[in-house]
């Protein structure tokens, strides 16, 4: 075949990669890729699916599509014999058949979609990096993982303090090098809901749900490869930080996290000499001095512990953060550039993608009678599929259409099967707009977005014998655009503090393979991995303050991908803004050299009481000391040195004339030395003037700080109570980059 032989000698000249093609016998089957051109798609068929299909069966009727592509290639992979494959080369709209190369993967798609793979070089390997110690606050642990292997990795550092504490399914010996402790705490759980259940959970630092593991792993897990999830997502899983340490912290159990406990924790983890805190947990907002995780940090931070929390999975509701506290770093979620697609084929010819990673038997290969729950159930709430609501003689042997919501989605699933249903296709309501998760199912079944499900249901409505079939694709990466916001990913502004912009940044949250083997979506899920980058930067910058390393996360985060467009919101289709993605994506690499940086310290966080109005009594229970405000002194949260900027108008004010606000920064060279120039995009309109001053900062060495002052000039009430604009300060080689959100209230 002259295309295969021309692209394995390329490849082989070039050095992309190990290859290995097996000698095939000519009556012997093997792997191979069809490349289709599917612009050629001839009008006959509805779906570029359904051309392939046909394709293949052009020249075997036993051969079956493994994957369909649609982005990376347009195309599909199959088995075939070696006479076939040359016979469908020569079908019209084949652009080339070509042999499965075997090659290596090298990393689920986190690292590599965050560029660590390009650019590991550039971070500490060994010494400081294997010296920072990453504590996760969650359900545990599961020692056995290969994502805490110790291969390699020295001694345990010096600076540590903690201990691997023993109890139920768990002792010292599952601690090692990597995983260097392990604690539990439950005093507070089981004062509330009596003595922890040991026949059903573990009362230790082992983790009985796996989410504690899944993020731990993703922060700091060690290389482990051949990591898939029933072949999806398949290769080389691996931890932000890989060489840094992690401490385990049992603080969530069946019935919930306390906060007893988690202060107690974040108390151990700062004894324990933790260099970062990882917090993938939060619940309802409350003034900070009120808030156990606020108050924990507010102690870590003091420490130079940074601080990383899930914003929350609230979204895409405005005011639904979480965890918004200045010295808290807080996560929202975006997507990878992976996707586990799974097409809904409908008996008139349409077909609409959706999500899954449903990994068992296949559907037969025909279409098969298809019905909406609501219409199989004497429930009100049938078309939910809960527990015993459907009726089995009206989903036997069908494909059941469910609407997501109140039980849990693979639960849905399960519910169908009971009753003798053959698949399920779940539909987005109005809440999760178009938000797709993919689940492991425990039948064929796939996630569909609001508008594809309202589609569908419109067919079902209209069809007075409805049918359909769902077509797995398996795994694709490339996907574009990404990262798009997560529709959960909670949003701003934020409810205590209006003049903070939170989230601080978002990174990977959708879809993600950790060290649990299972993947997961959630705010969850992006915190960690913000934890480990945080680790990386603690391992290259040690002298680095929390507020430093944040400031490096933020200022160096992207807003729009490389095409010019602005990053997206999948909950509106939409360009996403400050509120919900905050600084932007994380860019780890770049966050390693970020030029300059904004620095807060202890005593900045207390001006930020102050100008909160906090009483002394306030303020003593939030940072453990005697502290009275300074009457004497002006105290503003305009002058806070955050690295994000959120304007707060009143409306009368703006209403009755010119108004004037002015906001200082101070920044610290981190970088060589430099003269770097202000630049500034807006797109609040005319109403409102934005000017800098001065417009030039010089730096000559090392740690020296330059003060600036923003100032709106607003003359009028635009269209939108929000509008935004972005602030940079370049040398030509360096930006640092601020959002600016202004609203009216």
């Amino acid at each position: 075949m002259k295309t295969f032989k021309s692209l394995i000698s390329l490849l082989l000249v070039l050095g992309f990669f190990d290859v290995s093609v097996a000698a095939q016998n000519p009556d012997q089957r093997a792997t191979y890729i069809i490349h289709m051109a599917k612009s050629e798609m001839p009008a006959s068929f509805e779906h570029h699916t359904h051309w392939y299909e046909s394709s293949l069966k052009s020249v075997s009727d036993s051969a079956e599509i493994l994957y369909t592509y649609d982005n990376v290639i347009h195309g599909f992979s199959t088995q075939l014999t070696r006479e076939e494959a040359e016979s469908l080369e020569q079908r019209p709209g084949i652009l080339s058949v070509l042999p499965e190369l075997k090659y290596e993967l090298h990393t689920t798609r986190s690292p590599e979609f965050l560029g660590l793979d390009k650019s590991a070089n550039l971070f500490p390997t060994s010494g400081s990096a294997s010296e920072v110690i990453v504590g996760v606050l969650d359900t545990g642990v599961w020692p056995e993982s290969k994502s805490f292997d110790d291969t390699g990795l020295g001694p345990v550092p010096s600076s540590w303090k903690g201990a691997c504490e023993t109890g139920t399914n768990f002792n010292a010996s599952n601690c090692n090098r990597k995983l260097i402790g392990a604690r539990y705490f439950a005093r507070g759980y089981e004062a509330t809901l009596g003595p922890i259940d040991e026949s059903k959970e573990s009362k230790s630092p082992r983790d009985d749900d796996g989410h504690g593991t899944h993020t731990a792993s993703t922060a700091a897990g060690s290389v482990v490869e051949g990591a898939s999830l029933f072949g999806y997502a398949a290769g080389t899983a691996r931890g932000m930080a890989t060489r840094a340490r992690v401490a385990a912290y049992k603080v969530c159990w069946v019935g919930g996290c306390f906060s007893s406990d988690i202060l107690a924790a974040i108390e151990q983890a700062i004894d324990d000499n933790v260099n970062v805190l990882s917090m993938s947990l939060g619940g309802g907002t409350s003034d900070y001095y009120k808030d156990s995780i606020a108050i924990g940090a507010f102690a870590a931070m003091e420490k130079g512990i940074l601080v990383s929390c899930s914003a929350g999975n609230a979204g895409p509701s405005s005011y639904s953060l979480s965890n918004v506290a200045p010295w808290i770093t807080t996560v929202g979620a975006g997507t990878l550039d992976r996707d586990f697609p799974a097409f809904v084929s409908l008996g008139n010819g349409q077909n609409y993608s959706g999500v899954s990673l449903y990994k068992g038997d296949g559907l037969p290969g025909k279409l098969l009678p298809f019905v909406y729950a609501g219409n199989a159930s004497n429930a009100t709430n049938g078309n939910l599929c809960m527990m015993d609501t459907l009726i089995p003689e009206k989903v036997a042997g069908k494909i059941v259409m469910c609407d997501r919501g109140v039980n849990a989605r693979v639960q849905k699933g399960a519910v169908v099967k009971a009753a003798g249903g053959l698949g399920m296709v779940l539909a987005n309501t109005e809440g999760n707009g178009e938000e797709l998760v993919a689940d492991a199912h425990l039948l064929p079944a796939t996630a569909v977005g609001q508008k594809f499900g309202d589609a569908i249901k419109s067919y079902l409505v209209s069809d007075p014998k409805p049918t359909v079939t769902i077509l797995f694709e398996g795994t694709k990466v490339g996907v574009e655009p990404s990262p798009v916001v997560a529709a959960f990913s909670s949003r701003g502004p934020n409810s205590i503090t209006p003049e903070l912009l939170k989230p601080d940044m978002i990174a990977p949250g959708v879809n993600i393979l950790a060290g649990c083997f299972n993947i997961i979506s959630g705010t969850s899920m992006s915190c960690p991995h913000v934890s480990g980058l945080a680790a990386l930067l603690k391992a290259a910058h040690p002298e680095w303050s929390p507020a430093a390393i944040r400031s490096a996360l933020m200022t160096t985060a992207y807003v729009s991908y490389k095409n010019g467009q602005k990053l997206q919101d999948i909950a509106t289709g939409k360009a996403s803004t400050p509120f919900d993605h905050g600084a932007g994506h994380v860019n780890p690499v770049s966050a390693l050299n970020p030029g300059l940086v904004y620095d807060l310290t202890v005593d900045d966080y207390l001006g930020f009481l102050c100008a909160l109005n906090y009483t002394a009594s306030q303020i003593n229970s939030l940072a453990r000391r005697k502290f009275t405000c300074d009457a004497s002194k002006r105290y503003s949260l305009a002058d806070f040195n955050y690295p994000s900027f959120a304007v707060n108008i009143e409306t009368a004010q703006s209403s009755s004339g010119s108004s004037v606000l002015k906001y200082t920064r101070s920044l610290t060279n981190v970088g060589p030395p430099g003269t770097y120039k202000v630049f500034i995009t807006s797109s609040t309109g005319p109403g409102v003037k934005i000017s800098v001053e001065p417009a030039t900062l010089s730096f000559t060495q090392a740690n020296e700080k330059k003060s600036y002052t923003v100032t709106f000039t607003v003359s009028s009430m635009p269209s939108n109570t929000n509008s935004f604009a972005h602030l940079e300060w370049s040398d030509g080689k360096y930006i640092v980059g601020s959002p600016i959100a202004i609203s009216w209230n």
